[in-house]
């Protein structure tokens, strides 16, 4: 909106040229975001306490975490209101992927405010039910990915692969089901990394950095050819897509740290997840993204092997899963497991960039 308005009027005043310009309206969206995390994070808080929305913690998991019974969750709520005033402010309204990312963030936000709220209501640890969560995740998924498809571009259904300079394989209209898989999948890797103290706030703000500079290199000509990476005219204004879903990020976890003083919740976990994944698809960086997030598909991987293994031989290869609870029970601190996990994600991005010069 900012540059609707501003831009305009660099004939007169020479200043307002700069809102032309997406390093500066980036840089200013995840400012614009970290600021209203930031100081609305202490009235959500007192909010979220008075409204009596409290956390609702397993008792079969870590004895550790039965103290946190009560803390706040639904801190998502404050993350997707920082990134789409953020974004509506900064991004230019008239491009397709501002409305495609805000789908999704309001879908899937949805989607997780009414899982959280059953949680509190019903003061369990069940919220919707497994099958209808997943249902109402593959619906909003699936309304995304028909607004990807009917305004793609000639890049929008090839898939490429890291290491690789050109596509592998054009997907067509199945690139829909594709990216819909995409969606639920990473958006509930998401889900299961946010048992810790700052753990999944951290790990997206690891992988958004490394969007950050695709995004921005994607969108540049001269970088994407230099680079060999599909150069998407238009997706540049990604960029400030992922400055303000970062700020946000940066600003929740203030209060998300350990020990926190409120949760994501579903709310949170499955926007965050969901929206990675939109980038990653808008930025023709599916298979990139299931490098540089890493650690959340080590923590599904886990999930998997740990209910295979248990179905087919009654024994457990890890002592909890997700794997950082893994850990956990081993007697690491709870905040050793979230530090080493921040730093095997850094790992994963710098792999993950590398592939840039690898090819």
């Amino acid at each position: 909106m900012f540059r609707a308005v501003f831009y305009p009027l660099a004939d007169t005043v020479k200043a307002f040229n700069v809102f032309q310009y997406i390093s500066f309206r980036a840089a200013y969206a995840a400012v614009t975001a970290l600021l209203i995390a930031f100081l609305l994070g202490p009235k959500v808080i007192q909010a979220l306490i008075h409204l009596g929305v409290g956390q609702q913690v397993r008792t079969d998991g870590p004895k550790t975490h039965l103290s946190k019974e009560g803390t706040p969750t639904m801190g998502g709520i404050l993350i997707i209101f920082s990134f789409v005033i953020s974004v509506l402010l900064w991004q230019k309204l008239n491009a397709p992927s501002t409305w495609i990312i805000l789908l999704t963030a309001l879908g899937f936000g949805c989607i997780g405010f009414v899982d959280d709220w059953l949680k509190i209501k019903r003061k369990n640890s069940a919220g919707l039910q497994a099958k209808v969560k997943l249902y109402g995740q593959f619906i909003v998924a699936f309304a995304v990915m028909v607004f990807i498809y009917t305004t793609r571009n000639p890049e929008t259904t090839l898939l490429y692969i890291p290491f690789l300079k050109n596509s592998v394989l054009d997907l067509h209209i199945f690139y829909i089901p594709f990216g819909v898989l995409l969606l639920v999948g990473v958006s509930n890797s998401v889900n299961l990394a946010d048992g810790l103290d700052g753990l999944a706030t951290g790990l997206v703000i690891i992988v958004l950095l490394a969007f950050t500079v695709l995004a921005y290199l994607t969108g540049h000509v001269e970088f994407a050819n230099y680079l060999f990476i599909p150069y998407i005219k238009g997706v540049g204004e990604l960029t400030i897509s992922s400055t303000a879903l970062l700020g946000a990020c940066v600003g929740f976890l203030w209060f998300n740290s350990h020990p926190a003083e409120m949760f994501l919740g579903d709310s949170g976990s499955l926007t965050l997840g969901a929206l990675l994944a939109s980038l990653s698809l808008l930025l023709k960086k599916e298979m990139l993204l299931l490098i540089i997030g890493g650690v959340f598909m080590l923590e599904v991987l886990s999930v998997i092997i740990q209910v295979v293994s248990y179905k087919l031989t009654r024994q457990r290869v890890f002592l909890m899963a997700p794997i950082h609870h893994h850990f956990e029970m081993m007697g690491w601190k709870e905040t050793k497991v979230v530090v080493r996990f921040w730093i095997l994600g850094c790992l994963f991005a710098i792999l993950g960039l590398s592939t840039l010069k690898i090819q």
